[in-house]
């Protein structure tokens, strides 16, 4: 055979193997949050699993906007840790560290230090994320 018509077979090969994830996504369990904050609030829609989650995440600010962007981390215990990458009021991208704490079968948004490392945002190592006074407590929404 002609290398030059393996070369493009190999690409599509290794194309097909590298999108398969080793999570099913059947293995997923879809759950709709929300949390709600005097006149703010936020909607929560994650797929998850006992080792990751995804989703989507809206929080909209009474009479100032929405910030709104997807979801997607790791599950260690009881706390949700990864990533919101968002529009904020239309404007510019913004990633910012997320942090949800597991408690009585609602979701507590953890607040902390945010430092960058390797340009990317995340909360300061060595000090904890707090999730007393939080901004938002997520509840499941029932179907």
């Amino acid at each position: 055979m002609n290398i030059k018509l393996l070369f493009p077979l190999f690409l599509v090969f290794m194309l097909v193997f590298s999108c398969n994830s080793k999570d099913e996504k059947s293995q997923y369990k879809h759950i709709v949050y929300h949390a709600v904050n005097g006149k703010d609030t936020a909607i929560l829609k994650i797929n998850i699993n006992d080792k990751r989650f995804y989703g989507s995440y809206e929080r909209s600010y009474y009479q100032q906007g929405k910030d709104s962007g997807d979801v997607r981390g790791d599950i260690k215990g009881d706390t949700l840790r990864g990533d919101f990458h968002y529009i904020s009021n239309g404007g510019s991208w913004k990633r910012i560290p997320l942090a949800l704490l597991k408690k009585d079968k609602k979701l507590v948004l953890g607040n902390g230090i945010i430092t960058t490392y390797f340009n990317l945002p995340c909360f300061m190592p060595g000090t904890p994320i707090e999730y007393h006074n939080s901004k938002f407590i997520f509840e499941e929404v029932k179907k």
